[in-house]
């Protein structure tokens, strides 16, 4: 049996200011096979984004790390700046919850795109431009030569979003980080986004760490799913959706709207006592 892609073992993060520390990750674990698509899904605050950047190493300098991160067997808090750069640039690709706030507003689109196949790879600016507007064609984007000449402001979120994803598949990663991509789109740009990605991914054979709060959007498009609570994953499997077993997934599974239920109340997860006091412990002088 072959080794999975991403492995994450034990992994801690603590946050050290002055005589505070807390501890936001504890004991995070789980692993990602070659082309396979896990949907890592709980309340804002449980670790989520915090687990992708400790994946790329980009943790603010107060973040103390252990355990282990592994991709394709090696130890990417191991890895030196030069390895580390070639990692992020060529091995795993990050899409972005708000695409406006990760491009520059005064380059254009074409800049944008091409200027890491030019800087970091050599290619020719044709070159470049033509694998663009072919990219930009595969995720849909219409008028491809177009695009290229105008700047972020001049496109809507869904379609800058698409130009997000084609920027990430330029590079040809392995692993795509996709932290709540469809969260500032609308509900029919956020279909087509989710669906666009899904079938690149499974076209290239790409491995996929999907982060969101919606659990069906997650199901749809993962074959697994992981669910993050207070900086631990309780539960993680392809029953998940359909037969949880932890409390806490069932409670939030439990607190999604239904069309098929008229309400006069949503459910909420209660308040834990038990938990507030264990978080409250973190928190050490």
């Amino acid at each position: 049996m072959s080794e999975p892609l991403l492995e994450v073992a034990d992994l801690h993060a603590t946050l050290v200011g002055g005589y505070r520390r807390l501890d936001l990750l504890n004991g995070v674990a789980f692993t990602l096979d070659r082309g396979e698509a896990l949907g890592l899904v709980g309340e804002s605050g449980s670790g989520k984004s915090l687990t992708t950047r400790a994946i790329t190493r980009m943790l603010a300098k107060g973040f103390r790390v252990r355990g282990e991160i592994r991709f394709d067997g090696e130890s990417v808090l191991q890895m030196n700046r030069s390895r580390l750069r070639q990692y992020r640039a060529n091995d795993v690709g990050m899409i972005f919850q708000d695409p406006r706030a990760h491009v520059n507003p005064v380059h254009t689109v074409g800049d944008f795109l091409t200027e890491v196949l030019v800087r970091e790879r050599g290619a020719h600016r044709d070159e470049a431009e033509r694998r663009a507007v072919q990219l930009l064609d595969e995720v849909g984007v219409r008028h491809p030569e177009r695009r290229l000449r105008q700047y972020p402001h001049e496109l809507s979120g869904g379609l800058l979003q698409r130009v997000m994803i084609a920027s990430v598949l330029l590079a040809e990663p392995r692993l795509i980080l996709a932290d709540e991509p469809t969260t500032a789109l609308d509900v029919t740009a956020q279909s087509d986004v989710m669906a666009i990605l899904d079938e690149q991914r499974r076209a290239r054979g790409l491995a996929l760490l999907f982060i969101t709060h919606d659990l069906e959007l997650a199901n749809a498009c993962c074959d697994r799913l992981a669910v993050m609570y207070a900086g631990e994953i309780v539960e993680q499997g392809a029953h998940v959706y359909d037969a949880p077993t932890h409390p806490y997934t069932k409670e939030l599974l439990g607190a999604r709207p239904s069309i098929e239920q008229r309400l006069d109340r949503l459910p909420v997860l209660e308040y834990n006592l038990e938990l507030h006091q264990e978080l409250k412990a973190r928190i050490t002088p």
